[in-house]
């Protein structure tokens, strides 16, 4: 894998959201980044560790989780190409939550001696940075609302909106269907239901002919239904510069 095509998806998103000029993707293409594939189910990072990289999806997904005294599982976020799921393991220096494989993916990590220095030396990229963290505090503010106070038809195509359109803002969808890996166990765990429940809202979802769950394939039957069922607006994922 050339450093190009490691990099290229972190700037595919950053164009999207930010004001990033060309000097500063140079300096950003000029990271050390070491480039592996990550087996699904695989810990990236654990409750309690201090890493001394941050991670970089470059393709395929990554889901961020916290087990409760009871030992189930609250999925916190789900991560595609071109996000840095750990970015606040920079300085917050151990971890509070687990990061880990979901599906295979490939991960490219960045040493945080050479991000500190860049992002140091380069005001415009620490502000993308930081933008990028301030839109993951808007996603988790939705994420709180979605499972606090829509009913779970709701929660469940929320959530399959805030995917297809994040992934539709970097190129990778297809038409209204996108590759997603999770099974109806880890919906259930990141919309706060059983699993029970979970299949209950699928086949409701599939009744309304709004959406499709086919083997690691989401297919959006009737986007301005779903919508409103979902009760979306795009705004909190500021995926323009002037938002």
């Amino acid at each position: 894998m050339t450093k190009s095509e490691i990099i290229e998806p972190f700037l595919k998103r950053l164009r999207v959201s930010t004001d990033i000029v060309e000097e500063d993707e140079r300096a950003i293409s000029s990271l050390p980044i070491v480039a592996r594939q990550v087996a699904n189910g695989e810990a990236i990072a654990s409750i309690g560790d201090r890493p001394s990289a941050c991670c970089l999806v470059i393709d395929g997904f990554v889901l961020r989780s916290k087990i409760v005294g009871t030992g189930q599982r609250q999925i916190l976020a789900f991560h595609q190409a071109g996000d840095v799921p750990d970015l606040q393991s920079l300085f917050l220096h151990v971890m509070d939550h687990d990061v880990s494989a979901l599906g295979n993916c490939v991960l490219g990590f960045i040493p945080h001696g050479p991000l500190r220095d860049l992002i140091k030396h380069r005001p415009n990229i620490a502000q993308a940075l930081w933008r990028d963290t301030l839109t993951d505090a808007a996603v988790f503010r939705e994420w709180i609302c979605n499972i606090g106070q829509r009913d779970a038809t709701s929660r469940v195509a929320h959530l399959v909106l805030e995917l297809y359109t994040r992934l539709k803002a970097i190129g990778r969808t297809d038409g209204l269907a996108f590759s997603f890996p999770a099974t109806q166990a880890l919906f259930a765990d990141a919309i706060g239901t059983s699993v029970v429940h979970m299949n209950r809202v699928v086949q409701e979802l599939r009744s309304r002919r709004l959406l499709d769950f086919d083997r690691g394939r989401i297919s959006i039957l009737d986007e301005a239904g779903l919508r409103e069922a979902a009760d979306f607006d795009a705004l909190y994922l500021h995926l323009d510069p002037s938002l």
